[in-house]
């Protein structure tokens, strides 16, 4: 996840802002600092994230806090650019597609602004979900992926549920103690866990061509990562879809 790290003016206006409301510390003026397990809404959810120091990360789901533990590369940074690589090369190759690291995303139901360690969405331009204000992804997104150590215990139930009711048409946990890699597909308002062929492979319904083989990924073959998906950029799906994309560019 990417902490909102406003410049120094602004952060400066925020920390004196006068403050009201029961969530506030009205008396000395100071904004409090978020904890995890705080309950909020949106807009003192923003406010408080704001006012936090450089290096915090959270997220609020379904009105809680939840920050994020220190990450180390073997349980989270090595995966997590596993995971950006294989997202990153498809999205070279499909124009109209946008990918986000650690951005916050505004889902429109809820109390609810996860930053999930990758999403990928259709622009708007091109047909897709979600718009863009003041620089902030607003709505489902297309795609949302976590790499999941210490979270996994809401990746896979609050966090899931949120996406669920707001319209992310797929989601993909990557539970790296237990060595399992879960792809939902959002189907009449439900998740529906995606199953691998007998090779191994899973294929995304939203993004044709978007192909993982999951026991390469999982042994670190980063090698035969990039050959599936290589062969599902080169299939006949890929091009329709890429053709559809250019077909809605507004």
């Amino acid at each position: 996840m990417k902490v909102i790290t406003p410049d120094t003016d602004r952060r400066r206006k925020t920390r004196n802002a006068p403050t009201h409301g029961p969530l506030s510390n009205g008396a000395s003026g100071r904004i409090p600092p978020l904890h995890n397990g705080d309950h909020l809404t949106v807009a003192e959810f923003e406010r408080r994230y704001e006012a936090m120091p450089p290096g915090i990360k959270a997220e609020l789901i379904n009105g809680v806090v939840y920050m994020a533990s220190p990450l180390t590369i073997e349980n989270h940074g090595d995966q997590h650019g596993s995971l950006s690589f294989w997202l990153g090369y498809y999205r070279v190759h499909t124009p109209g597609v946008q990918l986000g690291l650690n951005s916050t995303l505004k889902l429109l139901l809820g109390e609810n602004q996860p930053q999930p360690d990758a999403l990928m969405r259709i622009l708007p331009e091109f047909g897709g979900l979600s718009t863009t204000i003041d620089g902030y992804v607003v709505g489902g997104a297309e795609l949302a992926a976590e790499v999941s150590a210490s979270t996994v215990a809401y990746d896979l139930h609050e966090k899931l549920l949120e996406y669920e009711r707001n319209g992310v048409l797929e989601y993909l946990v990557w539970s790296v103690h237990d060595r399992v890699i879960d792809w939902f597909q959002l189907k009449t308002g439900k998740y529906h866990r995606l199953v691998p062929s007998a090779r191994s492979v899973i294929k995304s319904r939203v993004f044709p061509g978007l192909w993982l083989d999951v026991n390469a990924i999982l042994e670190d073959n980063m090698a035969r990562v990039l050959e599936v998906v290589q062969q599902g950029i080169a299939s006949p799906e890929h091009q329709r879809f890429v053709k559809k994309l250019q077909a809605k560019k507004k």
